[in-house]
């Protein structure tokens, strides 16, 4: 029996504002396993991102779980959650989130030195060769094109061979052309590695090479898959 790497069941997530009670998740269930790839799709103000936010335990649904390898993560404390995310979780960010006063190479160690990898120099060296930076190991993040830093970003989320993979809009901050190597690049890595990814996006290309999406409407989830696309 194959284990799913992500168990949402019943997620509900509702705010109090002036009004009274928003929701914006409703009775959100999915389940992934090793190696999909899903595109989380839909409008502006959707819940995307609060899904996703959820997904990665920085959120904590009003009701419902969340199961990543089988724990639930809102059982958790937030040192546990932390802990969780460290051991099987990758981030990548449409702003690159670098640290600006380290290199390349520093940024992409950072997370193999917090879990206490011994060889982190050495992994990161690799990881930034793989993406075509092996010249750039030295430069900081305020010299590198966009392109370049979302290169950087991947190396350090894919450094550590998480078993899930969370993107928030990876291509929002380049062009088409940039954007469209540095998405070749992340589904080359999530099949050469056996990440599980899902990432959200407003673009129906990138969406589509996907395996599944998750288009989100009002708060509401309908689960699509390539087959149920029209051409």
């Amino acid at each position: 029996m194959v284990q799913n790497i992500l168990e949402v069941d019943h997620v509900n997530k509702s705010v109090q504002d002036a009004s009274g009670v928003l929701t914006i998740l409703h009775d959100i269930n999915f389940q992934l396993q090793a190696r999909e790839s899903v595109a989380i799709v839909g409008a502006s103000g959707s819940g995307k991102s609060t899904l996703l936010s959820i997904l990665a335990g920085l959120d904590t649904p009003t009701t419902g779980t969340v199961k990543l390898r089988g724990q639930d993560m809102f059982a958790l404390d937030e040192d546990g959650r932390a802990a969780l995310r460290g051991a099987h979780l990758g981030f990548v960010f449409q702003s690159f989130q670098l640290l600006g006063h380290l290199t390349a190479l520093e940024n992409v160690m950072l997370p193999l030195e917090l879990r206490g990898e011994r060889d982190a120099r050495g992994l990161a060296r690799q990881m930034l060769e793989r993406v075509g930076l092996g010249q750039r190991l030295a430069h900081y993040p305020r010299v590198l094109s966009g392109g370049e830093q979302q290169r950087v970003a991947l190396a350090r989320a894919f450094v550590q061979q998480p078993d899930l993979l969370l993107a928030d809009e990876p291509t929002g901050s380049l062009d088409f052309a940039t954007g469209e190597q540095v998405m070749k690049l992340m589904f080359d890595l999530n099949r050469e590695l056996g990440t599980t990814l899902v990432m959200v996006t407003h673009d129906q290309n990138i969406a589509r090479q996907c395996d599944r999406q998750l288009k989100i409407a009002a708060g509401h989830l309908q689960d699509v898959t390539l087959a149920d696309l029209p051409a």
